[in-house]
């Protein structure tokens, strides 16, 4: 069975745009639910990078989560905001395979940041006491350090 990767998206650009790219997660959200099948774009054709379970809640009907299999579909997304000219800001994690980071779609530039094996050393769980050991701190949840480890890598990005 394929390791699960969750993905939080959010389109921006023009209204009409965003009301288009609903209608098409509303459309491959009901053909997966009719098919029991992970979907794709009917522009796209076959491709990789089917989305899995695809939900948003009514009151933010701009954020999208959705699962791929392994690992993120940032292509497929990318195609996606190419055809309807927006951005898009893309959040992704597959622990099981050490997969934390973030996409980011602006202005025809994509940026994808995420973390490295090291950064995933650089904490400790302490399992009798069922917290996590990062510089001299101690955190109730390991997402709030990989928060600030991806928050480091991106800053970094931007410097170099």
């Amino acid at each position: 069975m394929a390791n699960i990767c969750s993905n939080y998206i959010v389109f921006e650009g023009k209204q009409k745009a965003i009301r288009d790219i609903h209608a098409l997660f509303q459309y491959m959200k009901e053909r997966e639910e009719e098919t029991g099948h992970g979907q794709l774009p009917e522009f796209l054709g076959e491709d990789t990078g089917y989305f899995y379970e695809i939900y948003w809640n009514e009151e933010d009907r701009d954020t999208y989560q959705y699962t791929t299999r392994w690992a993120p579909n940032i292509e497929v997304l990318q195609k996606i905001a190419e055809k309807y000219r927006v951005g898009f800001t893309l959040d992704y994690e597959e622990m099981g395979c050490l997969i934390y980071g973030k996409a980011k779609f602006s202005d025809g530039m994509l940026t994808d940041t995420c973390l490295e094996n090291e950064d995933f050393d650089a904490y400790l769980w302490n399992e009798e006491e069922d917290n996590y050991y990062f510089e001299n701190e101690t955190y109730c949840s390991e997402w709030e350090i990989l928060d600030i480890l991806l928050e480091r890598r991106i800053q970094a990005g931007r410097q170099g």
